[in-house]
């Protein structure tokens, strides 16, 4: 059985409804992706299949249709 990896990731970028479609259609088909969703304040919530992505991949995809994660405070 799949091992799905579940976060909450605050994402620059989204600032309307046409935002959060963009970003559906950037994930569209990647594969291991199990879910997103995303609200209009930035956080998306993925889940994924570790065997077949993991977050860097899916950080990646997001950055080339320019999301990118907002840095956490430390």
């Amino acid at each position: 059985m799949a091992r799905v990896t579940t976060e909450t990731i605050q994402v620059t970028g989204i600032r309307c409804e046409r935002c959060v479609q963009r970003l559906a259609a950037v994930l569209s088909g990647h594969e291991g992706l199990e879910y997103a969703n995303a609200n209009l304040v930035g956080q998306v919530t993925l889940g994924w299949d570790e065997e077949l992505t993991n977050r860097d991949e899916l950080l990646a995809a997001m950055a080339a249709g320019g999301f990118y994660a907002a840095p956490t405070a430390e």
